[in-house]
């Protein structure tokens, strides 16, 4: 069974920084490509970012792009989101989730296992 474990998230005031952690086990990290996404109250779950296997492609959705890195560190089966510029209608729980495939995704349904979620808010 993967398990995935969020952390980092926050209360932080706009145009400040967070940086998000997810740990995963149970499976081998270097074979599951990864993704963060995140869900406003009230809201759709969204993508916001998503990386392969050995870390050197990456997407992001436009609203994110310029201002959140996603990184990986095979090493201590974790990946990364680096959240600077942040802006209140960043607001939301942040999921990280992992496919058992070489490459990301930006689509919820096409990931395999799931963290519990970390809150992020961000006050202006």
């Amino acid at each position: 069974q993967v398990q995935l474990v969020e952390s980092g998230g926050g209360l932080v005031q706009a145009g400040g920084s967070l940086r998000l952690s997810c740990a995963v086990s149970g499976r081998t990290f270097s074979t599951v490509a990864m993704g963060w996404f995140r869900q406003p109250s009230g809201k759709e779950r969204e993508f916001v970012a998503s990386i392969n296997w050995s870390g050197d492609t990456t997407y992001y959705a436009d609203s994110v792009k310029g201002r959140f890195t996603i990184s990986r560190d095979n090493a201590k089966n974790t990946v990364y989101l680096q959240m600077n510029g942040l802006r209140p209608e960043d607001t939301a729980v942040y999921y990280c989730a992992a496919r058992r495939v070489y490459s990301g995704s930006s689509y919820p349904h096409e990931y395999d296992y799931w963290g519990q979620g970390t809150q992020v808010t961000v006050f202006s």
